[in-house]
């Protein structure tokens, strides 16, 4: 998703997928937060339309509610609960109703949300979906269920996940869960255990099938699709213990993109989301080797200061990360960056900011997600650090970084325009329903009008001739 600035205030997400024959109960699944969320939430839906559920997109009509949560930020969590608070009088209608939450949210919080939301039945970490069918029989019985117990192994590889609404032609592929990196705002290691990555075989496997069902183009998902590391063995901290055997046949990250390549040549290839610490050249090279990966990359880096990127615990420097980019940019001309920055952590001082803004500069990203720092419990920000920043002054900063990646932002897409790109056709463009819309190889999306015989999924050569500080405006080049 390409926006200047995230709404934490944005509802979840529902989706339906056709139904199966024979299943008589319905689940209406809601996700909130990251695109590893969304992917959870299809593995959730394969698991239950094996259980007797068809999903359904009116609330009303489910006999199991499913907020699917996010714990990355206070807003976020607060944004569940003031949904769950919407079910109250449903609840009271529908005796049976059966009411979970699932994620993160219910990983942080664990039995203190049974004990705090009263109207919620079940708690569902991110590592015990297959554990949903027997945590339900026991809320038929009329108990709470909760199930939060954190995997060194699970990937959920063995199962084929329902894909859910979307417009049948981008679609996610998981490759790692967890993350091992301890940022010290950051709740994902707590939320999702460490990293573990899935075997290749199944990943290829996946992509073809996508690819034979009209998919044409993937996301490699990860906490951090850098650290893939498969070696037959376990979680990626137990590498170290590994065969020698075992070692000199492991898989790389780098090594996987080009294996995904070559098996769907004429599928495009995203990956999402990447740790500059651990970005391998490799990488790079072979996005420049092979023309179906995208030349896009979400380079998260949280501030431009040494200072506040030794606090946060990021093992890279500025001039590391600024070195990365350089050498990115060597590889891969024509490549595009985006970002994620955290404004008002810990001690930050106004000079420490300034050089988040001067970085941002430098590099001159094509979009960024932005936000105040938050403190997040159990954290070791949270546990060490003294949150000392005045509200009003994280807002101001905020509100800097926002404008200036406004700017950039205007500038990047504006480097686009005089070209042809070749766009993914995805859907029809919300402003205007005579305009598709779709995506170029760095990510930039393209409004542009329809012609017959177009369909959503094709590709087609697009001479962009205006922008927006969001979007690209063209018109198909004609056919000789």
């Amino acid at each position: 998703m390409q926006e200047k600035y995230i709404d934490e205030n944005k509802q979840g997400e529902a989706y339906a997928i056709a139904e199966k024959e024979g299943n008589t109960k319905k689940l209406f699944l809601e996700s909130y937060g990251c695109q590893m969320n969304f992917s959870d939430s299809e593995i959730v839906a394969s698991i239950l339309n094996e259980q007797g559920y068809n999903t359904t997109l009116k609330v009303e009509e489910a006999d199991l509610i499913l907020l699917n949560t996010c714990s990355i930020r206070e807003k976020a969590e607060q944004t569940v609960r003031n949904r769950l608070s919407s079910f109250h009088h449903l609840k009271k209608s529908k005796p049976n109703l059966t009411v979970g939450v699932l994620g993160c949210m219910a990983e942080r919080l664990k039995t203190k949300f049974l004990e705090e939301e009263h109207l919620v039945d079940l708690v569902v970490g991110p590592d015990a979906y297959r554990d949903l069918p027997n945590l339900l029989k026991e809320t038929e019985g009329g108990r709470d269920a909760i199930n939060v117990i954190l995997s060194k192994d699970e990937t959920y590889a063995d199962i084929n996940p329902v894909r859910l609404g979307g417009n049948g032609v981008t679609a996610f592929v998981t490759i790692t869960r967890g993350c091992d990196n301890m940022c010290t705002f950051c709740v994902v290691p707590f939320t999702r255990g460490r990293e573990r990555s899935r075997d290749p075989h199944s990943i290829i496997n996946e992509c073809k099938e996508l690819w034979e069902n009209g998919y044409k183009e993937i996301t490699l998902l990860g906490q951090n699709v850098d650290s893939y590391l498969w070696y037959g063995g376990g979680p990626k901290k137990d590498f170290a213990k590994a065969t020698e055997m075992q070692k000199l046949t492991a898989v790389h990250f780098a090594q996987l993109l080009e294996m995904v390549a070559k098996a769907v040549p004429e599928m495009r290839i995203r990956f999402a989301t990447s740790n500059p610490q651990d970005m391998s050249l490799d990488v790079f090279r072979m996005m420049a080797k092979y023309p179906n990966i995208c030349r896009y990359v979400h380079l998260p880096v949280q501030s431009g200061s040494d200072n506040m990127l030794k606090a946060m615990n990021r093992q890279h420097t500025r001039q590391e990360y600024l070195d990365l980019i350089k050498e990115a940019k060597n590889i891969v001309p024509d490549i595009a960056f985006s970002q994620d920055m955290i404004v008002g952590f810990c001690g930050e001082t106004e000079e420490d900011h300034q050089d988040t803004l001067s970085l941002m500069r430098e590099v001159e990203y094509d979009y960024g997600y932005m936000f105040a720092y938050s403190e997040r419990p159990g954290t070791p920000a949270h546990k060490k650090m003294e949150d000392d920043i005045p509200a009003d002054v994280k807002q101001r900063r905020l509100s800097e970084v926002i404008a200036l990646q406004g700017e950039l932002s205007r500038k990047r897409m504006a480097s686009y325009v005089g070209k042809t790109h070749e766009i993914l056709i995805e859907g029809t463009s919300k402003k205007n329903e005579n305009q598709w819309k779709g995506r170029n190889s760095q990510n930039a999306v393209c409004v542009f009008d329809k012609q017959e015989g177009q369909k959503v999924g094709d590709l087609v050569n697009v001479f962009v001739y205006d922008n927006t500080q969001g979007t690209l405006i063209g018109r198909v080049e004609e056919k000789y």
